[in-house]
């Protein structure tokens, strides 16, 4: 029978690795994607939309399409996800690959300032500035909402969700962004602080050169921690690498 890999998608890095096994003779590839984005990209492959019903459904939609293995692709912050997957890949022993974009470390320059959460930006943002550029995302902004005295210029692909601060400029705009792009925006807008989630890659770091070079604080929001005994994979060759093994043994 055709090996079946479910991948819990939703980023590039996702949607690689869906075109990689497609293009395998035999191999069944699905990719389910929670719905949050109105209008994803094309996948190579099957294609799910929404929730599993947590961990219990997930592990029941497993054992019923017979699936070999899972791959989680999700972005770095979608820690529900996560932890459904490893709970229910450990119910229905089914292998779970993570695969996680390494995320951006700090250089020589950069002003930065790491916080646990949302909520953990919010509370150091008086004492850094009164312009804020915002780019977390569209969900959670309103951990800022009580930030009356500040102004914030908000980015995000489709319109985030309120409550938000009062003093809100919306930009609706998809990466990749460029470093002139960036600092153009960060002048425009006279922004003194930027805030932003570790997500890692390429394609939203230009922000941060951009803020190096203007000489900006940036209130960096760490990753939620890895279920246990869960070790993320850097990019789509590692996963494939690790896929064939799992694959194998589960063959013999």
């Amino acid at each position: 029978m055709s090996p079946h890999v479910l991948i819990l998608g939703g980023t590039t890095e996702a949607r690689r690795l869906a075109a990689a096994l497609t293009a395998r003779p035999g191999v069944r590839v699905t990719t389910s994607l929670a719905g949050r984005v109105s209008r994803p990209g094309a996948l190579d492959g099957e294609v799910r939309v929404g929730g599993f019903g947590g961990p219990d459904g997930l592990a029941a939609w497993l054992r019923e399409e017979r699936v070999d293995a899972v791959v989680d692709a999700t972005h770095p912050f979608a820690a529900t996800i996560t932890g459904n997957a490893a709970a229910a890949t450990a119910a229905a022993r089914v292998p779970l690959l993570v695969l996680r974009r390494p995320g951006w470390q700090p250089g020589r320059g950069d002003r930065w300032h790491p916080v646990p959460s949302l909520e953990a930006a919010a509370a150091v943002l008086p004492a850094l500035g009164r312009r804020v550029f915002l780019s977390t995302g569209r969900l959670g902004l309103a951990a800022f909402a009580g930030l009356t005295e500040l102004s914030f210029v908000v980015r995000s692909v489709e319109p985030p969700e309120p409550p938000l601060p009062p003093h809100t400029h919306v930009l609706l705009a998809r990466g990749p962004f460029t470093v002139a792009d960036e600092t153009a925006l960060l002048r425009e807008h006279r922004v003194d602080v930027l805030v932003t989630k570790d997500s890692g890659g390429a394609a939203t770091s230009a922000k941060l050169a951009a803020a190096r070079d203007l000489g900006l604080p940036v209130v960096v929001v760490r990753r939620p921690p890895l279920p246990e005994d869960v070790t993320a994979l850097p990019d789509v060759p590692a996963v494939l690498n690790r896929l064939d093994a799992a694959l194998g043994r589960r063959s013999r």
